[in-house]
């Protein structure tokens, strides 16, 4: 865990900063790619681009701070920590779809031609971002069981002091398993995108798949992210479970379109 890369005077490079930086560049060639593919306007494309890196961030920072409100409230200084933490992912996913569907249709951009473009983009930013909460000791898993040879032990002060990471303890390192994850839905989106059947074909299936990812994944977070019905569900795992059929909707919805609809 290395949440600190480097300092020069008073400047410090975040390792989930520059990672996020990363993140947002790669989005972005892999959504001109295919936009191009798509014959959509570069101009219009990229600005959406900005629309929903902003907007998801916010989104991010305000669910968590709704979920972990507890944390953040006895102590407000932690705020200032909130720069280190990736947020609840659904935040920025739920905001940066309502901006979206406002900005497209401003500009007279087909929704579902762009969604399944965007989604691409979305997915290889979601990836290297989780290796940045790894690198930044956020979003940890649980203790892992001893001897559990995939486990990992964080020691680094600092990310205890901004984001709360357990020391010293071996936990199960899930950001990276997200990571790994996302990574194989990439790679079914990018084949499945040369098979595709339907407009919207593309946004459904990552729906779908990161919601049983993200439902799985979250039995194995230690973090605390707000629960529902008396703590037999995490915050995100219920937002998966409607993601879920959202995205069955979508395939019904959709599956009799054609390509070009």
């Amino acid at each position: 865990m290395y949440p600190n890369l480097f300092h020069v005077g008073p400047f410090t490079l975040h390792s989930y900063g520059l990672l996020l930086a990363i993140a947002f560049f790669a989005a972005i060639q892999i959504v001109l790619h295919y936009g191009k593919r798509e014959l959509m306007k570069p101009g219009p494309t990229l600005d959406l681009v900005f629309y929903i890196f902003i907007s998801a961030l916010i989104g991010a920072k305000l669910l968590i701070l709704i979920v972990d409100f507890e944390y953040y409230s006895a102590d407000w200084h932690r705020l200032s920590g909130l720069y280190q933490v990736g947020g609840v992912f659904y935040g920025g996913l739920i905001l940066a779809i309502i901006v979206s569907a406002w900005y497209m249709r401003k500009h007279q951009m087909n929704f579902w031609q762009t969604a399944d473009v965007f989604c691409m983009g979305i997915v290889t930013g979601q990836m290297i971002g989780r290796l940045g909460c790894f690198f930044a000791g956020c979003c940890w898993g649980k203790a892992a069981p001893p001897g559990f040879p995939l486990a990992v032990t964080f020691t680094n002060p600092f990310a205890a002091e901004q984001v709360g990471t357990p020391l010293g303890i071996p936990l199960y390192p899930v950001q990276l398993y997200e990571a790994a994850a996302l990574l194989v839905i990439l790679l079914i989106l990018i084949y499945s995108y040369q098979h595709r059947k339907f407009v919207g074909q593309q946004l459904a299936l990552y729906l779908l798949l990161y919601s049983i990812a993200r439902f799985l994944l979250e039995f194995l977070r230690g973090d605390p992210r707000g629960s529902v019905f008396n703590g037999l569900l995490s915050t995100s795992q219920l937002i998966s479970i409607i993601t879920f059929f959202f995205a069955i909707v979508i395939f019904f919805k959709r599956r009799n379109t054609k390509v070009n609809a």
